[in-house]
This record gives structure tokens, C-alpha cells and sequence, in this order.
């Protein structure tokens, strides 16, 4: 095998760039170190008739994460999950999700485990205040848990259980 290798340098070096390449795109290590800051104004800055009707504190689960999200109802109905003071890790494939409380997979302390979850979108930015657009039918009474989700891994990076405001 060491014969072969020596023989075909440059196909064992493709091979490499290859295998170091794939590995860089499932992992994204780079973004260990690129934070990502979101500053969007507060869905009531416009119209102050905007109620919030959940809110839970977000903590971590398998990174650090903080922060406090919000649910608020537009005087139009409309609904909205605001992210404030938000921090949390970087990722390849970060997303906002709702959870039952009840998900394996939120109490899992390893990656691996699939959340059955309502998605809400990618995440903008791993730190500041940021808005998502949720389903007008959400049901908060089976989905009450924000879950900050690394779909690729499938990791829980923390997650704020809603109460009513």
C-alpha cells in the first residue's frame, strides 16, 4: 500500500485535498471563530399596539446560549418570535425551531438525535436582536420550546421554554 502511495503522489494528493475539503464543508471550522451580529429594531417600534404573549429565557444545551425570546401578536394577528440580547456559538447549518417540551432530543447531551419540530428559519446571526415571521396557526400549547438547532449535526444548542406573558 506505502508502495502504491509513493508510486501516485499526485493522485494521493487530490485524494487528500478531497477528503480535507469535504471535512471543511461538514464542519465549517472557520465559523469557531466569525461571529455574526444582528441588530433589527422590535416588531412594536412601528406600531405600539403589538402585544407579547410568550417569553422564556434561552439557555444552553450543548453550547453556551443566552438571550430571551419573545413571542409578540401584531394588532393584524400576525406573529412573531424576537430574539434580544442573543448570543450564542456559530454553526454550519443553524436554525430557529419550535419544539414539544417533551423531544428526545432536547434532552439529549450529544448530538445525533432529530428534533420533531415546527422550523421558523435560519438563524441571522449568532449574537444581538432578531426577528422571525412564525405560522399564524402555531399551536403553543404542543410547540412551547425555541430550540436554537444545528440541523446538519443535529444538536441542540440551547433553548428557552415559552410561558405566557
Amino acid at each position: 500500500m506505502i508502495s502504491f502511495l509513493r508510486k501516485h503522489k499526485l493522485l494521493s494528493a487530490v485524494a487528500s485535498l478531497i477528503v480535507v475539503g469535504a471535512l471543511w464543508y461538514l464542519f465549517r471550522p472557520e465559523k469557531l471563530f466569525i461571529n455574526k451580529r444582528v441588530s433589527e429594531a422590535a416588531p412594536f417600534a412601528a406600531d405600539r399596539d403589538a402585544q407579547p404573549i410568550y417569553t422564556g429565557t434561552l439557555s444552553g444545551k450543548l453550547h453556551e446560549t443566552s438571550g430571551r425570546a419573545t413571542v409578540y401578536r401584531q394588532p393584524d394577528g400576525a406573529l412573531t418570535l424576537r430574539l434580544t440580547d442573543f448570543h450564542t456559538s456559530n454553526g454550519p447549518d443553524v436554525h430557529v425551531v419550535l419544539a414539544t417540551a417533551d423531544d428526545p432530543g432536547l434532552q439529549s447531551t450529544v448530538p445525533g438525535k432529530a428534533l420533531a419540530s415546527v422550523e421558523i428559519g435560519a438563524l441571522k446571526g449568532n449574537q444581538g436582536d432578531q426577528d422571525y415571521k412564525l405560522p399564524a396557526n402555531t399551536d403553543f400549547a404542543q410547540y412551547s420550546t425555541v430550540a436554537i438547532y444545528c440541523e446538519r449535526f443535529h444538536a441542540v444548542f440551547g433553548t428557552a421554554t415559552l410561558q405566557p406573558f
